[in-house]
């Protein structure tokens, strides 16, 4: 289904979900929609190539969480601390090997009671993302500016997030 003329979403048998962003400011709105449905604790995993729009999402995501200041990578900082409505931590684990892990204090972020959206994911060890909420972004073939978003749960509280961003879809689409 199609909302606004610009989103698709389509729900999997599996409990993911998909949209399709036709631009960098979709793919922003996108990552302000998740942020209503999130609370301390909540965990945002991302997956995707170099230039796929991680950073973007992620900019998205912190407006939705009332930050007002700028956001970027942290790619040499690690970690990258901001208040909105709800504390909200940004990591790159994209020069992090495992070992790097453990002294980067990464548990601890990932304890504290905040939102945490973590780039490059692939590289936190799996028990670190259990109950997280999968986000995977890719390059679509129709445009240079198009990105296919799969948000996938890895836990019940992560379910019931992606759930609510379907059901959010859905009244949206309806007339």
């Amino acid at each position: 289904m199609v909302l606004a003329g610009v989103l698709t979403l389509e729900q999997s048998p599996h409990n993911q979900l998909l949209r399709i962003s036709r631009s960098a400011d979709q793919t922003r709105a996108i990552g302000a929609g998740l942020a209503a449905h999130l609370s301390p604790g909540d965990l945002i995993c991302l997956y995707g190539d170099l230039g796929a729009g991680k950073t973007t999402f992620i900019q998205g995501l912190a407006s939705g969480l009332g930050v007002s200041d700028l956001v970027t990578s942290p790619s040499f900082t690690l970690v990258h601390e901001h208040r909105g409505r709800l504390l909200f931590y940004h990591l790159d684990l994209y020069r992090l090997g495992p070992d790097d892990l453990t002294e980067a204090g990464i548990e601890e972020v990932l304890a504290a009671p905040a939102v945490v959206a973590v780039e490059w994911a692939e590289r936190l060890p799996e028990p670190l993302r259990r109950g997280a909420l999968e986000v995977s972004i890719a390059f679509d073939d129709e445009s240079p500016d198009s990105r296919r978003l799969r948000f996938r749960p890895l836990g019940d509280r992560s379910a019931r997030i992606v759930a609510g961003l379907a059901e959010e879809a859905d009244a949206r689409s309806r007339p």
